[in-house]
C-alpha cells in the first residue's frame, strides 16, 4: 500500500466540488485561473459588440429614416415595391424560423445573463430571511401568501435597481443622427454604449418587475397533500424515475459536485441497474426516465462506461426514455470550472453530438420527433439520424462537418422526443431538451424551454387528446418551498422561464405529470394543479459506504382520462457500511 492511497484520490479530486469548497471560493478560483485573452475575445463578441449594435440601433435609424427613406420613396414607385415585397416574403418564409431561433435564444440569454439571477437573488434572500422569523406552525395558505409577496417585492427591488441605472446613464445617451455623423463615427461609439446602458437597465427593471408580478400571481408551489388512493378497473402505469447518475470515465473516479464526499466510480449506478432489472423481473415495468446529467462531463469514455453498466439488462434498456443534462453538454472541463469556450468552438457540438448518438442507441427506434412543419408526429429518432450519419462521424473524427448549417440546426430541431402511447388512452412521454446555451462551466446549469418545443409537445398532446403524458425535463421549472440551511441552497438553477413553462402546462395539468432531476433531492408538489416529481440522485447526494435511493412511481388514468399520482414506492439501496437488519 502506497502512503498515498490513489483509489481514495486527494485535494485535487475537490477542486471543482460544491460538496467541499463554498460557491464563494470556488468563484475566487475560477477568477484567478480565467484565461485572459480567451476573456477578452469572449467579452468582446458576447457583450461589447452586441452591446455596441444596439446601442447604435436608433441612431442608425433615425439616419436612415432622416436621408435615406426620402431618396428610397422616389425610388419605390410602380413595380418596385412589389418587388421589395416578394424579397421580403421570401426572406421571412425561408429565414423567418432561424431568424426567431436566434431572437429567442438571444433573449432568453439576455435573462439568464442578468435578469433572473438578479432577480432569483433578490427573492431568495427575501424568503430566507422572512421564512425563518415564521413560527413552526404556520400553514401552507400563509406560507404561500409571504412567498408571492415576497416575489413581488423582489420585482419592485428589480424595477427600482434598473431604473435607477437608466437615470444616471441617460444623460449620456443620444438618440438621433444624421449623415453628416457618419464622417466621424467614432463620436457614437460613447452615446452608443449610454443608450444601450439606458435600454440594458430599464428592460432588466420592468423584466424584473414583471418577473416578480408573474411569480406573485402565479399559484405558489405547494407539497402534495395526499397521494392518489387507486380506483377499481382503472388504468395504471409503473414508471422508475432516475436521474443525475453522473457516470464518471475512471475506475476509481470522482464526480466534479461532489469530490470525495461522493461515491466514486460507478459501482453505485451497477447497484441500481441490479436492483431495478430485478425488480422489473419480478412486476414489469413500463418505463425508466433519466431526466438527465447521465455523465458527469459528457466525455466518451463516461457515455463508454454507461452502455458497459447497462450491457447486462437488456430487458430494462429496453423501457429506457432518457434526455440531456446540463453535465452531459455544458460542462467544459471537469478538473477546471475556470474554462470557457468561445462561441466558435467546435467542443459544445461534438457534446451534443455525443449525448445524440448515445440517445438514439437507447431509444432511437422508440421515440419519434414532431413533424413541425405538418403538425404531426414525425420520423423515429433514428430516422431523423440517418441522413446525417456520415455528417456526425466526420464532425468527431475531425472537428469539421461536411454539411456544418444541418448540423447547426439538427440539435434543436429533434427535440421533444416522444415516445407515443401505445393505445389511444395510454401513457406517453414526452422529453424535453431544457439546457440553455452556454460556453462557461461554471454557468452550465441553467435552463430554458424553448417556445418552439412547446409548440411541439403541443403537437402532440393534441394528436393523442385522451393519453396520459409524462413531460420529463433535467431542470426543476420551480424553486421547491422547503427550508434551507443556507443561502446558497435556495439560490437555484430552476428553468429561466419556469413560470411560463408552468402557466403553459397548467392548461393540460389533469393529463400531465412533470418529472425532473437537477437538484438531486426528491420532492413531491403541485403548482396551480400541476404534479411536478423531482428525483433523487441515487449516486451524487450519497457518500461512500452511506445508503441511497431512487424512487417507482404507480399512475393511475381515471374513466374520464384525468392522470393521478398513487403513493410511490421508495428503493433503498445498501451502502457498503450499513448494515442489514
Amino acid at each position: 500500500m502506497t502512503i498515498i492511497d490513489p483509489r481514495l484520490g486527494d485535494t485535487e479530486d475537490d477542486r471543482s466540488s460544491t460538496k467541499r469548497h463554498s460557491m464563494l471560493s470556488l468563484a475566487g478560483n475560477l477568477l484567478a485561473e480565467v484565461s485572459l485573452p480567451k476573456l477578452i475575445v469572449a467579452c468582446l463578441l458576447l457583450i461589447v459588440l452586441p452591446g455596441l449594435m444596439l446601442g447604435a440601433a436608433p441612431l442608425i435609424a433615425s439616419i436612415w429614416i432622416m436621408g435615406v427613406s426620402a431618396k428610397l420613396s422616389a425610388v419605390l414607385s410602380g413595380t418596385w415595391p412589389v418587388l421589395l415585397l416578394s424579397g421580403f416574403a421570401v426572406v421571412g418564409w425561408f429565414g423567418g424560423r432561424p431568424l426567431f431561433r436566434l431572437a429567442e435564444s438571444s433573449f432568453w440569454s439576455l435573462n439568464a445573463l442578468v435578469v433572473q439571477p438578479g432577480y432569483a437573488l433578490a427573492r431568495e434572500t427575501f424568503r430566507h430571511l422572512v421564512e425563518g422569523l415564521l413560527p413552526a406552525g404556520a400553514s401552507r395558505a400563509t406560507v404561500a401568501s409571504i412567498r408571492a409577496a415576497l416575489a413581488a417585492a423582489a420585482g419592485l427591488v428589480m424595477g427600482a435597481i434598473g431604473l435607477s441605472v437608466a437615470s444616471l446613464a441617460w444623460p449620456a445617451t443620444r438618440w438621433s443622427a444624421g449623415l453628416a455623423d457618419l464622417v466621424t463615427p467614432h463620436q457614437l461609439v460613447s452615446p452608443s454604449i449610454a443608450n444601450a446602458v439606458v435600454i440594458i437597465a430599464v428592460y432588466f427593471g420592468l423584466a424584473g418587475l414583471l418577473w416578480g408580478v408573474a411569480d406573485a400571481v402565479t399559484p405558489q408551489p405547494r407539497d402534495l397533500a395526499s397521494f392518489h388512493r387507486s380506483g377499481m378497473n382503472a388504468r395504471r402505469w409503473r414508471v422508475a424515475h432516475l436521474s443525475d447518475l453522473h457516470v464518471v470515465g475512471e475506475r476509481y473516479g470522482f464526480r466534479i459536485e461532489s469530490g470525495r464526499a461522493g461515491v466514486q466510480g460507478n459501482e453505485r449506478l451497477r447497484g441500481v441497474l441490479a436492483r431495478l432489472d430485478a425488480i422489473h423481473a419480478a412486476r414489469p415495468l413500463d418505463a425508466v426516465i433519466v431526466t438527465g446529467d447521465l455523465t458527469d462531463a459528457g466525455r466518451s469514455s463516461e457515455w463508454a462506461e454507461l452502455f458497459d453498466a447497462l450491457a447486462p439488462y437488456p430487458a430494462l434498456s429496453r423501457l429506457i426514455v432518457a434526455l440531456p443534462g446540463n453535465h452531459d453538454v455544458n460542462v467544459i472541463d471537469r478538473a477546471n470550472p475556470a474554462r470557457f469556450e468561445l462561441p466558435t468552438s467546435p467542443k459544445k457540438r461534438l457534446r451534443q453530438l455525443r449525448t445524440l448518438s448515445a440517445l438514439e442507441a437507447l431509444q432511437g427506434s422508440r421515440v419519434l420527433t414532431v413533424d413541425r412543419e405538418a403538425g404531426r408526429m414525425g420520423a423515429s429518432l433514428s430516422e431523423a439520424l440517418r441522413p446525417h450519419i456520415e455528417a456526425i462521424r466526420t464532425f468527431a473524427d475531425c472537428g469539421r462537418p461536411r454539411r456544418p448549417l444541418a448540423l447547426a440546426k439538427l440539435w434543436r430541431g429533434l427535440f421533444p422526443m416522444i415516445r407515443p402511447p401505445a393505445s389511444a388512452d395510454g401513457l406517453g412521454i414526452i422529453a424535453l431538451n431544457s439546457n440553455a446555451e452556454t460556453h462557461f462551466s461554471f454557468t452550465n446549469a441553467l435552463g430554458i424551454v424553448s417556445a418552439e418545443e412547446i409548440g411541439a409537445l403541443e403537437i402532440a398532446v393534441r394528436q393523442y387528446p385522451d393519453a396520459a403524458w409524462i413531460v420529463a425535463l433535467h431542470h426543476h421549472p420551480v424553486e421547491y418551498p422547503k427550508p434551507a440551511k443556507a443561502l446558497s441552497e435556495r439560490i437555484g438553477t430552476a428553468l429561466v422561464n419556469g413560470s411560463w413553462f408552468v402557466r403553459k402546462l397548467q392548461r393540460m395539468a389533469d393529463h400531465v405529470v412533470v418529472m425532473h432531476g437537477h437538484r438531486h433531492v426528491d420532492w413531491i408538489g403541485e403548482c396551480g394543479g400541476l404534479l411536478i416529481v423531482s428525483a433523487p440522485s441515487p449516486v451524487m447526494e450519497s457518500v461512500e459506504g452511506s445508503d441511497s435511493y431512487f424512487y417507482i412511481h404507480t399512475l393511475e388514468a381515471d374513466p374520464d382520462h384525468r392522470l393521478r399520482l398513487l403513493e410511490p414506492e421508495r428503493v433503498e439501496l445498501r451502502g457498503r457500511g450499513s448494515v442489514e437488519c
